[in-house]
């Protein structure tokens, strides 16, 4: 591969990841910590989120993956209020 052609793609990849880096960094504003309680076991999770409702269930959803074992179990907890809800911006 002659040398142009090299740097030529060495520019566009490195344009690729830095596109990927910025846009990704951008999108998590809002950081929630969940705390859930499902049939006498407790997890709590944090999650970041372009909302404020994103972060809070994208959380859950990662607190009740620790404290269920099943498709129905995470389905219910997943359905469940979650014991404590700390968010900020």
């Amino acid at each position: 591969m002659p040398k142009k052609m090299r740097l030529v793609v060495l520019v566009f990849v490195l344009a690729v990841v830095g596109y990927i880096v910025t846009s990704s960094m951008g999108t998590a504003k809002v950081s929630c910590e969940i705390c859930m309680d499902f049939k006498g076991r407790q997890a709590c999770r944090t999650a970041r989120g372009p909302t404020r409702d994103e972060a809070i269930v994208t959380a859950r959803d990662n607190a009740c993956a620790q404290i269920v074992s099943g498709r129905t179990e995470n389905i219910l907890c997943g359905g469940s209020q979650p014991a404590t809800v700390q968010c900020s911006e």
